[in-house]
Parts: structure tokens; C-alpha cells; sequence
């Protein structure tokens, strides 16, 4: 995520100068033929077309960010139920005899979170997962399909044993195994965002008619405007096109792109809120770097 005050210019270039020059080369190809092959260029609506188009883009660009800003609240969902997890394995479980219980839900669910991470941005597991699982309880759950899940239902398990074990009472196991189905919860709304793509007609029509529109753009911009057509009709086809991009950079929230959700800093909150409630030396947190949050 990009959390830098003001962009910076070289990726904002690196973004923007393909279909820049493309634009550009057109509308050049446009201007200079009209000045030597003279031709009364048709009367366009492009008032009547733009505002038509910058409805249809503004609402899939609201669509996108919805996905967007719905994947930063369920993980934010997901840090509260993590730290309340974490408070009731502590409150719960007595000290001494449940001690290593106690570590093992809290180191797990880190191990949790952190696996989460990399499913949703389809990525290998990596160390931040398999350095706080023993290789006992890491492999039953690395020979599942959903690696996340098959952690979440071994932490069931704990829950399970320390009732079994007399260290706590149905009423603390059903508290906890409350916040294990908030757990759930939020991992099924955020895989249903991964999963789910926006429905192809918002992706394909606003992007079709985007280009439809900087192609006409210079042809009945080009009796008013003239030589200074190149520019002004790449100006103004640009600005459409960053906005047709907005919705594409905002669409998946866990793409792993400078603009998803900083999916790194949040599991790295997690991991320090976790192991300080237990007392562990926590690393510390996550900073920007050239202006991006990971």
C-alpha cells in the first residue's frame, strides 16, 4: 500500500508511459493527417460520450475500491480476534501445568496469519510460517490443500485437548472456539475477494469503451485544436485511462502490488502483540520503504 504523502515520480512514470506514448503517436498520426490529406472531420458528441464513460468507470472504480477497503476491514477483523485469541489462552489455561499449551495456540496462530498471508497472495510458505511450528504440528497441516485452515483446525484441537486435560471448562472452550469461527469468518470473506472476481461486463465494457473513446478523441478534437492536438488529446485520454487503471490497481486487495493491502505489516502486528502477551522478545514492526507498506 501506498502510504506516501505525495507519489513519487518515477513510478508514476513506470505506469503511465506506455499508454502515454501510444496515445500520443496517435493523435500525432491523426493531426498530421489532416493537415495533409485535409478532411472535414465528423461532428462528435464527445461531451455527451466522456460523461457517459466517466459514470461507467467512477462506478467500477467505487465496485473496485469496495473489494478494496472490505479486504483491509476483514483483516483488521483478523488482528482483534488474534489478540483476543491470544488473551484468552493466556486468562484461560493456568499457569504451570498448561504453560507449553498456552505458547503453542499463540505461537500458532502467528504460524496462522502468516500462512493466510502468502495463500492469498499466492505465494509459497514462507519462514514466518514454519519458524513458530515444530515439524510435528507443521506437517499435518502443510498435506492440506488449505494450509491456513488446516492450522486453524489444529488450534481446535488444542482447545479441545486442554478440556479434556481438566485445565478449562466447556464454557472458556466455547468463548474460544467463538473467536476461532471470527477467525474463520474473516478467512472466508477474504478468500470469497480472492476468489471472486469482479463480473466480467465491469471489466471488459468500461475498458473497451475507454479505448473506443482516446481512438475518436483526436479525430474531433483536431479542427479546434490543431497542431496542439497531440497534447491536448493525450491529456485528456490519459486521465481516463489513469481512472480506468485506479479500478484495476484496486480490484484485488491481496495482488502483492504496491497498491494491495500491507498484508506483511499486519501479520507483523500480529506477531508483536502475540508474543508479548506471552512475554517473548517480539521483532519489531514493519516500516515503509520508498514509500510502500507491504
Amino acid at each position: 500500500m501506498i502510504v506516501a504523502s505525495t507519489p513519487r515520480l518515477t513510478r508514476i512514470v513506470s505506469e503511465v508511459w506506455k499508454p502515454l506514448l501510444v496515445l500520443f503517436i496517435w493523435d500525432v498520426i491523426v493531426t498530421v493527417t489532416y493537415y495533409l490529406l485535409p478532411f472535414r472531420a465528423p461532428s462528435l458528441p464527445l461531451t455527451l460520450f466522456g460523461t457517459v464513460l466517466a459514470l461507467l468507470i467512477g462506478f467500477r472504480d467505487n465496485s473496485a475500491y469496495q473489494r478494496w477497503w472490505e479486504g483491509r476491514v476483514l483483516w483488521g477483523s483478523m488482528i482483534n480476534a488474534s489478540r483476543s485469541l491470544s488473551r484468552e489462552a493466556r486468562n484461560f489455561l493456568p499457569i504451570g501445568e498448561a504453560h507449553d499449551m498456552r505458547r503453542t495456540i499463540v505461537l500458532r496462530q502467528i504460524a496462522y496469519v502468516n500462512a493466510l498471508r502468502c495463500q492469498l497472495r499466492r505465494q509459497p510458505v514462507d519462514d514466518q510460517v514454519l519458524q513458530y511450528l515444530s515439524r510435528g504440528e507443521a506437517e499435518p497441516a502443510l498435506a492440506r490443500t488449505n494450509i491456513a485452515n488446516g492450522l486453524l483446525d489444529g488450534t481446535g484441537r488444542r482447545i479441545d485437548d486442554a478440556r479434556r486435560a481438566g485445565w478449562i471448562d466447556t464454557i472458556q472452550q466455547s468463548r474460544m472456539e467463538s473467536t476461532l469461527v471470527d477467525i474463520a469468518n474473516a478467512q472466508g470473506g477474504m478468500e470469497r475477494l480472492k476468489n471472486t472476481p469482479l463480473p466480467n461486463q465491469y471489466r471488459f465494457f468500461p475498458t473497451l469503451f475507454t479505448h473506443v473513446f482516446c481512438i475518436l478523441l483526436p479525430i474531433g478534437l483536431v479542427e479546434t485544436l490543431g497542431f496542439a492536438t497531440p497534447l491536448g488529446s493525450t491529456v485528456a485520454g490519459l486521465m481516463f485511462l489513469a481512472v480506468l487503471q485506479i479500478g484495476e490497481d484496486l480490484v484485488d486487495p491481496f495482488a502483492n502490488t504496491v497498491h494491495d493491502v500491507p498484508l506483511t505489516a499486519m501479520c507483523r502486528t500480529i506477531e508483536i502483540d502475540l508474543l508479548q502477551s506471552i512475554g517473548d522478545q517480539a521483532p519489531g514492526p514493519i516500516t515503509p520503504h520508498k514509500g510502500v507498506l507491504w
